[in-house]
């Protein structure tokens, strides 16, 4: 009897070094014994601009509360819709949803930086012409302004040009009121408008002549185009 429980304690007692030497593997564990669908991982989004010090605009456009219909009940929840830009002519919008509202806000911003967009400005400040987006009931018209217009837009539009870098620009919704369609809308709009530059290449042409064309005289067309090709 006396060696039974001798035996018992010495088992009890060596189990931690076991369990330290052999970790327990199986199903939803890694090699090192952690968890693999969670525990100690970092859930913050990775972004390889990120890793680099670039700093975003971040502009929270529209949050709205949303519900789950399942076997117990309603389960409910917040979507965030996320502009976010660098403010020198890169630009994306995404949304997210999660339980808690900082939750959905950071998948909205992740989802954001993934998708961004590179639209060529004129001298920084503006368009280089008017445009037209049109997405489901959504339909934008954005023109370039002079300098000291400022940003003529409502609010999800101002969002995305004060991401962008925009500074003087005008704008107007006919379509939809809906910030999901108006943000789309916009952006196609922008995806539509092309730089001096890479027009004169795909014709051939030079950008002096291009400009001189749109009524320009011809030392004001130079002038515009060096500073385009600068």
């Amino acid at each position: 009897m006396a060696d039974e429980v001798q035996n018992v304690e010495n088992a009890e007692a060596g189990a931690p070094e076991a369990q330290a030497r052999a970790p327990r593997g199986g199903r939803g564990r890694g090699r090192d014994g952690g968890n693999r669908r969670g525990g100690d991982r970092d859930r913050r989004p990775r972004n390889a601009e990120e890793d680099g010090g670039e700093e975003f605009i971040e502009k929270l456009v529209h949050i709205n509360r949303v519900s789950k219909t399942v076997k117990g009940g309603k389960r409910f929840g917040f979507a965030a819709l996320v502009v976010v830009g660098d403010g020198k002519g890169r630009a994306g919008f995404g949304h997210g949803k999660a339980r808690e509202v900082p939750e959905a806000i950071s998948k909205a911003t992740a989802a954001a930086k993934k998708a961004m967009l590179r639209v060529s400005l004129k001298e920084g400040r503006t368009l280089h012409h008017d445009g037209t987006g049109h997405f489901g009931a959504g339909l934008v018209n954005v023109r370039s302004a002079p300098q000291g217009t400022g940003i003529i837009a409502g609010g999800p539009m101002r969002a995305v040009f004060e991401a962008l870098g925009v500074a003087d620009v005008v704008t107007k919704s006919n379509g939809t009121s809906n910030p999901y369609n108006m943000i789309r809308a916009t952006f196609e709009a922008l995806k539509g408008q092309s730089n001096p530059k890479s027009v004169a290449q795909r014709r051939g042409k030079k950008v002096a002549d291009l400009l001189s064309r749109s009524g320009a005289s011809q030392r004001e067309a130079e002038a515009d185009a060096a500073l385009t090709e600068g």
